[in-house]
């Protein structure tokens, strides 16, 4: 349901639409933006180059030769009246993950700082199925929420130089796996044997906003089974779908 003074449709430039669905990091407000990307999709309005769906917006970029603000505006607010969050169909993902304690640096900590096991928290962390908010920060990067509340702590005071690729992180509401080597600042507490990113695939991207993810656990030698065969392409993961 919209709250008054929402959505709001700003220019980004010349050749962008920003169309705002709301101020907050919500689920609600993320399936509606998704919603709307899935609606401009279908209607494969010409001139629309690009949909970019963040935490509680959408990007649209346009080509300016072929429309205007007024009319790729117009259009956006047309297909929200008509979106229909609750008859949209999703993709369940299920994602092994291994929380041995040498993929899992910083698992003993958070333990320590919730005051829980070790145990409990990999249990905590795989009891929900996650919903991918966006991509970014790096290509594939998925956001995803909402991380029990007792696992939630703050990002590291000091960021690794080197966060090793496929690591499982979490850092306040979210959790989210490192497609790539990279400097980060969320704690490290397992890695999946699958990569998230690979430019020779279409899409490249193993992720989308609006999808769901369970972890669910594997022990180290069937993690490193798993790594083996998706690295020869002779594993692939199991993916369903289902009502939002």
């Amino acid at each position: 349901m919209e709250r008054s003074g929402w959505p709001r449709l700003l220019p980004q430039g010349d050749a962008a639409l920003v169309v705002e669905l709301d101020d907050r990091i919500d689920r609600a407000v993320s399936e509606r933006v998704t919603a709307l990307a899935d609606a401009m999709r279908r209607a494969a309005v010409p001139g629309v180059v690009e949909l970019v769906p963040t935490f509680r917006s959408l990007l649209v970029h346009y080509d300016p030769l072929m429309l205007d603000f007024a009319d790729i505006a117009g259009r956006a607010r047309e297909l929200l009246a008509g979106i229909a969050v609750a008859e949209r169909r999703l993709r369940l993902v299920h994602m092994p993950a291994c929380y041995d304690e040498e993929l899992a640096p910083d698992l003993a900590e958070v333990a320590e700082r919730t005051k829980l096991t070790p145990a409990e928290v990999v249990g905590l962390h795989g009891s929900v199925d996650y919903h991918v908010y966006m991509l970014g920060f790096l290509p594939g990067y998925p956001y995803m929420g909402d991380l029990p509340e007792p696992l939630r702590l703050p990002r590291l005071t000091t960021p690794r130089v080197r966060v090793p690729p496929r690591s499982i992180a979490i850092a306040n509401a979210m959790t989210a796996v490192y497609p790539l080597e990279s400097p980060g600042g969320w704690r490290l507490i397992g890695a999946v044997p699958i990569d998230l990113f690979d430019i020779g695939q279409e899409p490249p991207a193993l992720l989308a906003p609006g999808d769901r993810v369970r972890f669910e656990r594997v022990e180290r030698a069937r993690f490193d089974d798993l790594r083996a065969a998706f690295m020869a392409g002779a594993a692939k993961l199991a993916v369903e779908e289902v009502a939002a």
